[in-house]
């Protein structure tokens, strides 16, 4: 069947340790399709195993784009995964390859099914301002100060989210108007093509046990011998989006004296916990998915079929 560049594109989501990753690679044996990461930490090279990063023999066999794509000290925004995904799903559809868009990160999803906010671009000025702003007074103080100027968004952005809490500041900083304001006006860069969406959601238990478990084996594949490596490397700090990494913070905190080995990995899991609570909590808003509480290739494929006719 010969795919035009209007044909339905998977969004394959989930929370972290859902089994997203398994499921994308039993559909590759079904399906003749071409596998983009929706993930904000896969992106980074030399960050593998805090990322849990498919190993290199996975990503040989079956090819992942946006995966490895640049350097942990680089920045990469929201706008340049919309730019990549979409000529990624067009080298697939001229391929006649079913897209697959497979992760965890809800905003790189949005911005791809509903467009991006006419946000004003982060300037080195703006950038240092909250970095230094961030450093003497910590997430939750900047979090009252986001409240105090745009509290829709407070509410939205956790307290200690500093990625996200730091950028509405500075959206209101450089244009005087609020990330609230302001994502109401999108660009028009939408994908054009239809979404067809399935959901991974295993029952909570299981995703902290499974959780727990995989960060276990991280510190057993040489977990700390990997942030060793990334603290070698000068260009590197905690305020950076790719060090903000779960996982990788707290390890980082660890190696500078701020607290124990068992203390260091007991917060690693509670904070992979709570990522896992609020990608739940967006998923569970979306519409018209097909959702799998367990891994069911038999029903992921049906669902597929019947996009394709």
């Amino acid at each position: 069947m010969k795919l035009s560049s209007k044909h339905p594109v998977i969004f394959l989501m989930g929370p972290t340790a859902s089994g997203k990753t398994e499921l994308a690679i039993e559909l590759c044996k079904h399906f003749e399709a071409y596998l983009i990461s929706v993930d904000s930490a896969l992106i980074y090279r030399t960050m593998d195993i805090g990322t849990a990063k498919p190993d290199s023999e996975t990503l040989k066999n079956y090819p992942h784009a946006l995966v490895n794509i640049c350097e942990p000290e680089a920045s990469f925004s929201v706008n340049e995964f919309v730019s990549l995904a979409k000529k990624h799903i067009d080298i697939a559809l001229k391929k006649n390859k079913l897209p697959i868009l497979v992760g965890g990160t809800s905003f790189y999803f949005r911005a791809l099914e509903h467009g991006l906010s006419a946000l004003p671009e982060s300037t080195s000025e703006s950038r240092q301002y909250y970095t230094e702003q961030l450093k003497s007074l910590g997430s939750e103080e900047l979090h009252k100060q986001l409240n105090d100027i745009d509290p829709i968004a407070a509410k939205r952005i956790h307290c200690n989210d500093s990625q996200r809490i730091t950028r509405a500041l500075e959206v209101h900083y450089l244009s005087g108007k609020t990330l609230s304001e302001m994502q109401g006006n999108k660009d028009g860069n939408a994908l054009n093509n239809p979404i067809k969406k399935i959901v991974l959601m295993p029952d909570r238990v299981i995703l902290h046990q499974r959780i727990e478990q995989r960060f276990n084996k991280m510190m057993d594949d040489g977990f700390m011998n990997e942030v060793r490596g990334l603290r070698a490397n000068k260009k590197l700090n905690l305020d950076l989006p790719s060090i903000r990494c779960v996982g990788y913070r707290q390890a980082w905190q660890y190696l500078d004296g701020d607290t124990s080995e068992s203390e260091m990995i007991k917060k690693a899991i509670i904070a992979t916990r709570q990522l896992c609570k609020r990608q739940c909590t967006w998923l569970r808003s979306e519409d018209n998915a097909l959702i799998l509480s367990e891994t069911n290739l038999n029903k992921a494929i049906e669902f597929i079929e019947q996009a394709n006719a």
